[in-house]
């Protein structure tokens, strides 16, 4: 048993449970409640603890605090999907929990829960029950009620960890009770099951005995709901004043402190912090002093940048090398991936079933070389992954937005409107607005069986998706995208894009939809392209 929680033991744990996790990634993939293939949650937290294990290998930190923290950062950069950005973000709390410690105990171990807790639900835009997040804040709970006093360091340690485990273990059951479409499947949140096994991993490292939670007693599911929230204030600008940026080495408190009272003195504010004390903080204003003396007041700031906003309206040059402004974004296929780079868009192969990392996307923002970038994700599984890497190049002197496309057909409209000579503010909402004025379809086949909107699918079943959700099913593929054409048509539209995936039948029924177009909707324009994505024969979007 462990007395305290030290660094050989929380690198064992980090050992450990990417070893559990790697063995339960298939039971977790297999249980998806969602029939189409996409990025599971198995597979994405594997991979987000591969990536904190190899941080955690290269690191020759002593103190448990040190380690969790690099940790948390290799977790951090290597995330992938909404269930790794969680993941890193409950790390982070529990490193934050450690600082500075060599080695804690019980009283550090509920503060690092508590904290996990907070730093999960904050990176949430709309948290949701039944989730990953009850079963976490179900652990700190449970942790934090536990009377263990009176008895030594090492049994308080033990029974804070279990009682940590059980009260995870008892939220994850309820979690079917909690969400309509794990009660239709009859499962649990897979989300919640990968922190059991996260759990589990650490009551072994500190009792050193194994203690079977929730996958052993019942069936888990999967429901990714959420998405990290993006930290970028976004606010109308003047024509006149300063745009101040800096690095501010402070914590939390300070940091908050410090954005509250810009709100006071200028627009477009950010102040996005890493989660390792040290935030970008970018702001217009005419105050240029008092933007900087907030800044002293709460910590350090370094790399201080102060341009004149009237001298924005081309290409900005900064101290370093960086020059104006660059569009980044994530595409698969060949074909899509020629479409984006053929706009001048750099851009990360990847996408629904091949999330990338967030170290990736942070990688080909800083490649561009740019002083502005706009992101792209173009996948609601990938947005998260897209706002971290924002956040840590923003923390980098890198000003990025990130416009929240949820489908390749919407990052082509976005980039169509795309005008490097308006003010970087003003693109991205012309940007932002051709997106969400872009409606799309999907069509693909299942891989599982599984309850959808439209009905009960089998797979092999032809699904028909409008923004995400399924509304139809059936068994041929261009029949499929004739109807759902259709369908957003009919809501008004004067363009339409079909992109083919990979494959000859993709081609075919591509063909069979634009054909469908021109002989049924003569009014509305017809575009169609060779995109090349996997998994999704048919892309449909209608501006």
């Amino acid at each position: 048993m462990q007395a305290l929680l030290d660094a050989a033991a929380v690198r064992r744990w980090c050992s450990d449970a990417t070893t559990a996790m790697v063995r339960c990634q298939s039971e977790i993939d297999a249980l998806n409640v969602f029939p189409i293939p996409d990025g599971d949650t198995g597979t994405n937290l594997a991979s987000t603890l591969r990536c904190a294990a190899d941080a955690v290998a290269a690191d020759e930190s002593t103190g448990a605090g040190s380690v969790l923290r690099i940790m948390a950062r290799g977790a951090l950069l290597g995330a992938r999907g909404n269930s790794g950005v969680i993941l890193s973000q409950v790390l982070r709390g529990l490193a934050e929990g450690f600082a500075g410690v060599d080695a804690g105990g019980s009283a550090h171990l509920v503060d690092g829960l508590q904290r996990a807790t907070s730093a999960a639900y904050e990176a949430v835009a709309e948290p949701v029950e039944g989730t990953i997040l009850s079963v976490l804040r179900a652990a700190a709970e449970a942790a934090s009620a536990h009377d263990a006093s009176g008895t030594d360091p090492q049994q308080r340690l033990s029974e804070t960890v279990l009682a940590a485990l059980t009260g995870a273990d008892l939220a994850l059951r309820r979690t079917t009770g909690q969400l309509d479409v794990l009660a239709r499947a009859g499962v649990v949140d897979a989300g919640g099951r990968g922190l059991v096994v996260v759990l589990e991993s650490l009551a072994l490292v500190v009792t050193g005995v194994a203690r079977a939670g929730a996958g052993h007693v019942a069936e888990a599911g999967r429901h990714e709901h959420s998405g990290a929230s993006d930290e970028r204030g976004h606010a109308a600008q003047a024509d006149g004043g300063y745009e101040v940026q800096y690095l501010l080495q402070t914590d939390d408190v300070g940091a908050a402190r410090v954005r509250a009272e810009l709100g006071h003195i200028g627009t477009s504010i950010v102040v996005a912090g890493t989660g390792d004390g040290q935030f970008s903080v970018h702001v217009h204003t005419e105050d240029i002093g008092a933007a900087i003396e907030l800044g002293l007041v709460a910590g350090r700031p370094e790399q201080v940048r102060v341009s004149r906003l009237a001298d924005r309206t081309g290409p900005l040059e900064t101290a370093g090398t960086r020059l104006g402004t660059r569009i980044v974004a994530i595409a698969p296929g060949a074909g899509l991936i020629e479409l984006f780079r053929a706009e001048q868009v750099a851009v990360v192969e990847g996408g629904p079933a091949d999330n990338p990392s967030t170290i990736e996307v942070l990688d080909a923002v800083l490649a561009t070389d740019a002083v502005r970038v706009i992101l792209l994700p173009n996948a609601g599984a990938v947005l998260a992954v897209a706002q971290l890497a924002a956040a840590e190049a923003r923390s980098r002197g890198v000003e990025v937005a990130v416009i929240p496309t949820r489908s390749a057909v919407q990052g082509l409209a976005a980039v169509a409107v795309h005008d490097p000579a308006r003010r970087f503010d003003d693109d991205v909402i012309a940007m932002a607005e051709a997106a969400a004025g872009t409606r799309f379809a999907e069509v693909t086949v299942a891989v599982r069986e599984s309850i959808t909107y439209a009905g009960r699918c089998q797979a092999g079943d032809v699904l028909g998706l409008i923004d995400g959700e399924v509304v139809e099913i059936g068994s041929d593929i261009s029949a499929m995208g004739c109807s759902l054409v259709s369908r957003l048509i009919a809501a008004g539209g004067e363009l339409v894009t079909v992109l083919a995936g990979s494959g000859d039948a993709a081609g075919a029924a591509a063909d069979v939809v634009a054909a469908f177009v021109r002989s049924n909707h003569p009014l509305v324009e017809i575009n169609r392209f060779l995109g090349g994505q996997p998994n999704f024969p048919l892309l449909i979007g209608v501006e």
